[in-house]
């Protein structure tokens, strides 16, 4: 026990400097979208006046719509390629090809997630382009100029141009995660699902996916929230349009902040934001423990 309280005193000074810089930041926050504030003079204190504007606000419904449609690329899709893929290197790649070829594919899946965020900007936005893109000059050579669109200038293609680049950019991340939590399974489990007469499609369902369910769970809570919360991406490809096709509540906070100078309302969409994802992660958390205590 006393060992015990040891460890508490090394991690209390991290704790509390923790608390009061991302606890003092969301009370701040807080106060602010309680306010009418154009970010400079003195805050005018108007109650729930910015959360009554919120349920009012179509650009502020459409932007967590979009999120939610930002979880099927981010979360959703990588998650599931990401865990075919892994076992597909594990199982495959490092047998036949050797462990080279397999360390240099992970590498190369995972090397989106390392390209700073306005490389990759710049990199999709030339082929996106709608005069100059390799993508649309792809499909005019092939004959299929008709899908040849300006990507990211109409509201139709502009969310699925987005939604394109951030499957490229997260499924090298769960890949990584899976491949480590295959390689903690008990080869005899496969080995003996073989000598039954298993095919590789059985043996994945029915042993590797039960076996990576803790990897899973933190890929899909992380990936989750970070659809959620996502904003790079959209403000280095977009900046939320056009009009609004693509906000989301990150980008639309920020614009109120820095764009419209309503600070308090801004602080307000980031309050929603906050906490809806504090409730989402706590979910999640519940979820996985008692998947864990099923097992």
């Amino acid at each position: 026990m006393g060992s015990n309280r040891a460890y508490y005193l090394f991690v209390l000074p991290g704790l509390i400097s923790f608390a009061l810089v991302a606890g003092g930041a969301f009370l701040y926050n807080l106060y602010l979208s309680f306010t009418k504030w154009p970010g400079y003079g003195k805050p005018e204190w108007i109650g729930f006046g910015n959360y009554a504007n919120l349920l009012k606000d179509q650009t502020f419904w459409a932007s967590f719509l979009h999120a939610f449609e930002f979880i099927l690329a981010m979360s959703l899709i990588p998650t599931f390629v990401g865990l075919l893929f892994a076992a597909i290197i594990y199982d495959f790649i490092s047998r036949y090809f050797g462990q080279r070829v397999s360390t240099f594919l992970r590498i190369s899946f995972y090397l989106p997630q390392i390209i700073a965020l306005p490389v990759t900007g710049i990199l999709w936005s030339w082929l996106l382009s709608p005069n100059i893109g390799a993508i649309n000059s792809i499909l005019r050579n092939v004959g299929l100029e008709k899908f040849a669109l300006n990507w990211l200038g109409q509201a139709g293609s502009a969310i699925f141009a987005l939604s394109v680049m951030m499957v490229w950019i997260q499924v090298g991340y769960t890949i990584i995660i899976f491949v480590a939590g295959m390689s903690r399974i008990d080869p005899s489990f496969d080995e003996a699902a073989q000598l039954d007469g298993a095919t590789w499609w059985q043996r994945f369902r029915v042993i590797t996916v039960p076996q990576v369910y803790p990897e899973l769970s933190i890929v899909l809570l992380t990936t989750t929230v970070a659809a959620l919360k996502v904003f790079g991406p959209v403000f280095v490809m977009t900046q939320g349009g056009p009009g609004n096709a693509t906000q989301v509540p990150a980008m639309y906070s920020y614009f109120n902040f820095f764009s419209t100078q309503k600070v308090g309302y801004g602080a307000a969409v980031a309050t929603v934001l906050a906490l809806l994802l504090t409730v989402l992660a706590i979910f999640l958390l519940r979820f996985q423990r008692k998947i864990g205590a099923s097992r």
